[in-house]
């Protein structure tokens, strides 16, 4: 996949965390409403999240259009599929796809942070980069979609972490005027890539913009080499605006090799499903939450959408 090829040529530097403490404010792109109960003393199961399935475009081999992928995607059950941007499809002929099945676009991916990240020494490849990211969040408000998926920055051999840090952030103040005149907000994900390795570290990033238009968007499988998603699920809570869902085993990446981690099936790994789904139900997690493995034919991505109803079984 292009994020693991990326990210395997991205230097591993020494994991830090931080000791902020989390502001106050939260952010969410589709949150619960919060159980009241007309008895102070008495504990009040939370609101089961409302999870809608989707899956990445690339994910999706089978040799078909456009129009015919879609249909198939909506007969196997899923909601959505979120798309790359820029990429090199034709959008009427998406749009159309989208309103004659019904499948969502719930967001898209931007494409350009991979090569040119945010936190790059070079000024005109970030300015390249934010062009992109723009291009991405007025894609996303044709498609209907609500969030545009963006790696915030990369630290290794050549960029430090302070570094980062300060780059990343001055680049996504520039483009949140854009989100705010499209609706579509910024999602920010946690990725191999050395950077906010912490959930404490990470709200406090997102709330330090003091901005509606910017939150998370959790990986569940990647923070495993880090620390336990149900405690980032904790500290993020609302700002949490979308999911993206994969397994890892410790035992693979010890026998194999770090990467090898990611080779194992849902419920095969070390994530721990149940857990994670309560931990989304108390924070009152309610969205998208989409596949992120290797894809295949029909028949593959069948399996991976029975693996998801297990997932968020009651």
């Amino acid at each position: 996949m292009q994020r693991r090829e990326f990210l395997k040529n991205t230097a591993f530097a020494t994991a830090a965390t931080t000791g902020a403490v989390i502001g106050i404010s939260s952010i969410t792109d589709t949150a619960a409403a919060p159980i009241v109960s007309n008895f102070p003393n008495q504990a009040v199961n939370p609101a089961r999240p409302m999870i809608k399935k989707s899956l990445k475009w690339g994910m999706v081999k089978e040799n078909l259009s456009v129009m015919d992928k879609f249909k198939m995607l909506k007969d196997i059950g899923y909601d959505g599929v979120e798309l790359d941007s820029p990429d090199n499809l034709d959008m009427k002929e998406v749009l159309a796809a989208r309103d004659k099945t019904g499948l969502e676009l719930p967001g898209t991916v931007n494409s350009m942070h991979w090569k040119l990240p945010l936190s790059d020494p070079d000024p005109k490849k970030r300015e390249e980069c934010v062009k992109s990211i723009e291009k991405a969040l007025w894609d996303t408000k044709q498609y209907g979609g609500t969030t545009v998926l963006v790696v915030p920055g990369v630290v290794n051999a050549t960029v430090s972490y302070a570094e980062a840090y300060e780059r990343s952030r001055a680049e996504l103040t520039k483009l949140l005027p854009i989100a705010e005149k499209t609706g579509v907000k910024i999602a920010l994900e946690n990725v191999w890539n050395q950077f906010l390795i912490s959930p404490i570290e990470a709200a406090k990033y997102v709330d330090d913009f003091k901005h509606p238009m910017i939150g998370w968007y959790f990986d569940v499988g990647n923070v495993l080499r880090y620390g336990w998603p149900v405690s980032w699920i904790e500290v993020l809570d609302k700002r949490i605006l979308k999911l993206d869902l994969k397994e890892f085993s410790f035992k693979k990446q010890n026998d194999l090799g770090l990467w090898k981690g990611f080779d194992v099936e849902f419920f095969d790994g070390d994530c721990n499903w149940p857990e994670v789904n309560k931990a989304l139900q108390k924070v009152g997690y309610s969205g998208w939450a989409s596949a992120e493995v290797s894809g295949g034919d029909r028949k593959r991505l069948q399996t991976i959408k029975d693996f998801m109803d297990k997932i968020f079984v009651a």
